[in-house]
């Protein structure tokens, strides 16, 4: 679905990619942030009322967009962080 003028790629009901300026990004959390950034991905960043947006959403290596076998455990992080966004926070 459209997002943010690029497109939205969602599995059951639930966002795990964005493409915007021709760029594939995954989604992340706080969890998995470092693994993203220690393959070199940059996280997806945006200006709105002139100030710099960043949400949890990542590049994945550039090996992995040509490979699906290099791209799989990236895909599946992405998955994972979005189904964890879905899971209701324990109260404490």
């Amino acid at each position: 679905k459209r997002m943010f003028g690029g497109w939205g790629i969602s599995v059951d009901g639930m966002n795990i990619a964005i493409i915007a300026w021709e760029t594939l990004f995954l989604k992340t959390n706080a969890d998995t942030e470092p693994q993203w950034l220690a393959a070199g991905g940059e996280p997806f960043v945006f200006e709105a009322k002139g100030k710099r947006m960043k949400l949890n959403y990542h590049t994945p290596p550039a090996e992995a967009l040509e490979s699906p076998a290099l791209m799989l455990p990236w895909a599946r992080l992405a998955l994972e962080a979005a189904v964890t966004a879905r899971k209701p926070k324990r109260r404490s």
